[in-house]
């Protein structure tokens, strides 16, 4: 049932449902400094998304970046990551033997956790993510931040899905509305991203006390766009359209809901076929250690009920 590290995939540093949502850190495609999501139960083991970890101190509104700060163990690029087997355990471990996370039950529930350690930013933050799975949510993450002895304190750590490009998602699901780049950021066009887009606690879809958005392609066969010369074939989609979203438990009254969008592909002059998509979608919330945020991803069939979707991931409890 449970993907872990192990002689029988190489120690590949990658957790989660055999046939469901999985996680993985370094060595892997793309930069350093990422969870990387894969969801190969919609038809294809290419990498579906990234989560970027990017703590903001208190008194501060600049974020760390752990995909683009250089580290400070090697001088490479991005952030080093290392799974460990709790907060404490901080030593960077090799990436050739990677923590193969730990199993219990809870509630009745099966469980696999492992926990993502990154090395120290340049703002002071040191944090470390724990990754959990639950049997009963094969299509879902849950991702939390703890700080380690030694850090700044906290205003936020944002868990960011970045590459809402690769899907070209471009309907953000709210209470009240459907936004979409092209009414956020009419005419948008060039190599940057836009401003983020916010939206408060009040817009975000309730089930209990948790918070839920989510985020769908305004295309039914993302998989069959035509693509400008030179679009690198990193970029061309693969597997079956979903929906992509986020939940958070116990929101505090001041989560929101961000996303910024591109034009272009990120690190090119390729123009996204159809024009903006958003690039990051993410749920920010005041900082608390331990605070869970759930991703979860499903397909998302032409004919599909999204509700009756989207109603398989409301709250646990």
């Amino acid at each position: 049932m449970w993907l872990q590290p192990g002689p029988s995939n190489g120690h590949a540093p990658r957790w989660g449902h055999a046939d469901g949502l999985q996680v993985g850190i370094e060595p892997g495609l793309g930069p350093r400094g990422l969870l990387r999501m894969f969801a190969p139960y919609l038809g294809s083991d290419r990498l579906l998304n990234f989560v970027a970890v990017e703590p903001i101190p208190l008194d501060a509104t600049a974020r760390g970046f752990s995909e683009l700060e250089p580290s400070a163990l090697d001088g490479a690029p991005g952030k080093r990551l290392w799974s460990s087997s709790g907060v404490a355990d901080d030593v960077p471990r090799p990436t050739t033997d990677p923590e193969p996370g730990v199993v219990t039950v809870e509630g009745g529930v099966e469980r696999l956790t492992v926990h993502v350690q990154c090395e120290r930013f340049e703002n002071g933050a040191e944090v470390a993510v724990r990754v959990q799975f639950r049997a009963d949510r094969p299509r879902e993450v849950s991702l939390a931040a703890f700080r380690r002895p030694g850090s700044v304190g906290l205003s936020a750590c944002v868990l960011t899905a970045t590459m809402g490009n690769y899907a070209r998602l471009r309907r953000l699901h709210l209470r009240d509305r459907v936004a979409t780049p092209g009414e956020l950021w009419p005419g948008f066009v060039g190599l940057a991203f836009t401003e983020h887009a916010r939206f408060g606690l009040e817009h975000l879809r309730r089930d209990g006390a948790a918070a839920l958005v989510w985020a769908t392609p305004d295309e039914a066969d993302p998989w069959s766009a035509v693509y400008a010369p030179g679009t690198a074939a990193h970029w061309r989609y693969e597997g079956a359209r979903a929906v992509q979203g986020w939940r958070v438990e116990g929101p505090s009254a001041a989560v929101a809901v961000q996303v910024n969008a591109r034009w272009a592909y990120w690190a090119s002059t390729s123009p996204i076929p159809g024009g903006p998509a958003f690039e990051n979608v993410e749920l920010v919330d005041s900082y608390r250690d331990g605070e869970e945020f759930v991703f979860w991803c499903e397909p998302l069939d032409g004919d599909a009920d999204l509700d009756a979707v989207v109603a398989r991931h409301g709250a646990t409890t």
